[in-house]
């Protein structure tokens, strides 16, 4: 494993807030750890309310001026962020891995992910319009003004520490809005680096600002209850979701939220297997498994179940797990304990209940945060696997036999965030396009994520889109103004 490169100096380990970056005014600070080891490889301030409150003060003062700065302008930063953070990839990438545990490679891919998210708005900053129109009745015009929410509230996850953050902050400068955005506890530094990078580009002071902190209810509670927030936008859990939109319906504030997932990957008997396979490893296994959108159950039709489980489970087993800077490395370590102590227990259950481990199933001795690549067939219909998100490396085979049967495994579920399907008849695909209670669906792919594509859920896992050109919609307000014109 070669050497950490210190890609942040010590006074960027601080709390970004308007012009300067601050100690906590507690002075506290918190321990970031390598999941992949469990050392320390930083210190960043530990923020209280009085912080947020401080951060929210100077995304307020700054929010009438960004609000009135020209949509080029605002385009040319966001173009500016993108290409610095194409230029320092590779430092991104590598910060990415020592506070996250993905294998660099994957890290990479993260960094040009988020960074897409920049240019895409970029794009779209100088498209934001109106109309105008006749009242169909005549006698006046229609004019409708679209307008900056107002200060944006961000509470992102630590599984992708960049692209999370980007998914939000773009879309929100874009449209005029200013920006708090408390980071995950595991996972700071690399928002941390983003504000860093749109200072140095010359983002205005106030507008992105960035709260590190380890009493997150705290912080984020106060900052909701301030009149002055007019967006909160969340990715994480369904269960913190709810709380937060609670706490979001007091002041009747814009929310996006992106919950919980649990994917269902169906698998038909006339499917190209070789595709299947290649999707199935790609929706399963990217992020280590730590995705919203991992394929968390895999349904493959009764006549070719036998031939994709084994295949499926030799390239599971041929990945290789390692810290994420080592080369070679497929799988790296997962966040925390928290998630390998949960994985196991899901893994016993299931085979408690009767599954059983085609491969994996023990996690290795030693230090860090490691699961193997786990195939678990066999797997009943009361397992907790099947109803939990599962995040992490694990893949349960479940087989079906007729398309009415797997529609209502898959969609029984209070999530309905994506799905993947794989078949080689075109109506067949159309039939599941529908019959699944998915936002989001691939067909014989399982890369579905991209900044040009509305990214957001069903029933419970969410609210609104991310990314796409209705991603702008989402920070701004409509005014409509009734002009009298006889």
């Amino acid at each position: 494993m070669s050497d950490p490169m210190n890609v942040l100096a010590p006074a960027h380990r601080r709390l970004r807030i308007g012009d300067a970056w601050r100690d906590a005014a507690s002075g506290a600070t918190f321990a970031v750890e390598d999941p992949a080891t469990g050392k320390t490889i930083a210190e960043v301030a530990d923020a209280d309310v009085v912080d947020g409150l401080a951060a929210l003060d100077a995304a307020s003062t700054a929010a009438a001026g960004w609000a009135a700065t020209p949509p080029r302008k605002r385009s040319e930063l966001l173009t500016a962020t993108y290409r610095a953070l194409t230029e320092r990839s590779e430092e991104v990438a590598r910060l990415i891995t020592l506070e996250m545990g993905k294998p660099l490679a994957e890290a990479r891919g993260e960094v040009a992910y988020g960074a897409e998210f920049f240019r895409w708005f970029a794009e779209e900053a100088v498209r934001v319009e109106g109309r105008y129109s006749i009242a169909p009745a005549g006698g006046y015009r229609i004019l409708t003004v679209p307008k900056p929410v107002g200060p944006c509230v961000f509470v992102t996850p630590w599984n992708f520490p960049l692209a999370m953050g980007a998914r939000k902050i773009a879309p929100a400068l874009a449209a005029g809005c200013t920006t708090v955005t408390k980071p995950a506890g595991q996972t700071p530094l690399t928002m941390l680096f983003l504000a860093r990078i749109m200072e140095e580009v010359g983002v205005p002071p106030g507008v992105v600002n960035v709260v590190t902190t380890k009493r997150s209810g705290a912080v984020v509670s106060a900052l909701l209850a301030d009149g002055r927030t007019r967006k909160l936008s969340f990715t994480g859990s369904t269960e913190v979701g709810r709380v937060l939109l609670r706490q979001a319906a007091d002041n009747v504030l814009r929310t996006s939220m992106e919950l919980g997932g649990n994917a269902a990957l169906i698998v038909c008997a006339d499917a190209d297997l070789d595709v299947a396979l290649d999707g199935a490893m790609v929706a399963k296994m990217r992020n280590i498994g730590e995705s919203c959108i991992a394929a968390n159950r895999i349904y493959v039709e009764e006549p070719v179940r036998e031939e994709f489980t084994a295949r499926f489970a030799e390239r599971m087993g041929a990945l290789s797990v390692g810290h994420g800077l080592d080369d070679g490395v497929n799988v790296g370590a997962l966040i925390d304990e928290a998630s390998v102590t949960k994985i196991d227990e899901l893994v016993t259950d299931a085979v408690d209940r009767g599954a059983r481990v085609v491969v994996g199933g023990e996690r290795p001795a030693g230090p860090g945060h490691f699961y193997p690549p786990t195939v678990v067939v066999d797997v009943p219909e009361d397992a907790l696997m099947l109803r939990a998100e599962i995040f992490g490396p694990v893949a349960p085979i479940i087989s079906f036999t007729s398309d009415d049967e797997v529609l209502a495994k898959a969609n029984d579920t209070e999530h309905g965030l994506a799905g993947y399907v794989f078949t080689r008849d075109l109506q067949r695909a159309l039939r599941f396009s529908e019959g699944l209670d998915t936002g989001m669906l691939g067909i014989n792919r399982g890369l579905i994520s991209d900044p040009s594509a509305p990214f957001g859920g069903v029933k419970q896992s969410g609210i609104g889109k991310e990314g796409s050109h209705e991603g702008i919609h989402e920070y701004l307000d409509l005014t409509y103004v009734a002009i009298d014109l006889p």
